[in-house]
């Protein structure tokens, strides 16, 4: 007698065929969509599940559960693995919610050197000290079960994202008298005025620590073709550290800068009398600057006292100094002129930073501030 077919056709309606011979010879989708797309071609196609079988390299009865599954729930779910039940939790909700405590404490709580927790840390540690805790169920724990249990509670312990505390009990009436000179800086430019005989308005920081690195090789540069990039070595020498004294014109962006090994006191007071020159003897000089001791310290009050009514200081809030637009210019000269600077020496570095800032002096930009300053009106 011969076999009979008990299994039902496979009808496919022409748009399924088309995508089902379309991942048929896929180069970029799952091998197993690859696969059973065959299979259901061939199917529908009258071909039996042993030929099926035989073309593709595999066993009947895998043939026959896709087949099966695509007479049940349609040709292209049947590419995908149904859900299915799963192996049965053996980690305890108690459990998992004492590892995600573990890993919102630091390691040095519990005695280690690191100071952020690693996945093969905690896990060794879970494994450790699960028994005493009453968690007998972590006692095989791996670092990406670790990795499972804090991802589904949206736990990073090994990342950090930093944020600013105020400490300033005085910060929002420090920042108001920062936004304050800002504000009167945007009206005088929309009135086309000039701060000539009345105020200058300066922003000023110290840069520190501008290092003089030198390389050990000569850099070789960009070859079409062989490499696109600079090639230097990675070894460099160190030659010491400049400090940088600005002070940003807000009017018309000129910047008054001053070239040092340091920044004390003396270095502060001499930038003082670099603008004090910069200026007719008539005007304000208001600068906008934080609270480093230099500024306030007995040799620079006693400066200040040979020069009455010249100096305003606006200090900007403890841990604010982001509200200092002199800030902005930094952050250009180390996205452009510093990054990957080199050096022969400190001479030279002072001598490149003198010659950026001469740049930057013969086309100056102005630099504006915007956040905040709608809510500050000026009488």
């Amino acid at each position: 007698m011969p076999f009979q077919v008990t299994r039902s056709r496979l009808l496919l309606t022409d748009d399924v065929r088309v995508k089902l011979m379309s991942i048929s010879i896929s180069r970029t989708e799952p091998v197993a969509h690859v696969e059973r797309a065959r299979m259901l071609i061939a199917y529908s196609d009258g071909e039996s599940v042993s030929v099926i079988a035989r073309q593709l390299r595999t066993n009947r009865p895998r043939v026959g559960r896709c087949i099966d599954k695509a007479l049940q729930v349609g040709a292209l779910a049947a590419l995908d693995d149904l859900p299915r039940s799963g192996k049965p939790a053996t980690i305890t909700p108690e459990a998992r919610t004492w590892v995600i405590s573990l890993a919102c404490d630091k390691p040095t709580a519990y005695g280690y050197s690191y100071e952020l927790w690693t996945t093969d840390l905690l896990s060794r540690h879970v494994r450790d000290h699960c028994q005493a805790a009453g968690h007998p169920s972590l006692a095989h724990l791996t670092r990406g079960t670790v990795s499972k249990i804090l991802r589904q509670s949206k736990t990073r312990p090994h990342k950090i994202t930093y944020y600013v505390e105020r400490r300033d009990p005085e910060f929002e009436t420090k920042m108001a008298q920062v936004l304050y000179v800002y504000k009167e800086v945007q009206l005088l430019t929309r009135a086309g005025e000039e701060s000539q005989g009345m105020v200058a308005y300066l922003s000023y920081d110290e840069k520190p620590g501008i290092q003089a690195m030198g390389s050990t090789s000569a850099d070789l540069p960009p070859v079409p073709v062989e490499h696109p990039t600079i090639y230097r070595d990675y070894e460099y020498v160190r030659h010491g550290t400049l400090s940088l004294l600005a002070g940003i014109d807000l009017m018309n962006g000129h910047v008054h800068g001053l070239i040092r090994e340091r920044h004390r006191s003396t270095e502060f007071t001499e930038f003082l009398q670099l603008v004090d020159g910069a200026y007719s003897k008539s005007m304000t000089i208001r600068i906008v600057l934080d609270n480093h001791s230099a500024h306030t310290s007995k040799q620079t009050r006693a400066y200040l006292a040979t020069r009455p009514n010249r100096f305003e200081f606006v200090f900007t809030p403890k841990h604010g100094s982001w509200l200092n637009l002199v800030e902005t210019f930094f952050s250009k000269m180390a996205r452009t002129m510093l990054r990957g600077i080199r050096v022969e020496s400190k001479a030279e570095l002072a001598d490149r930073l003198a010659k950026y800032l001469a740049e930057v002096n013969d086309t100056p930009v102005v630099f504006r501030w915007k956040y905040g300053l709608d809510a500050i009106s000026v009488a």
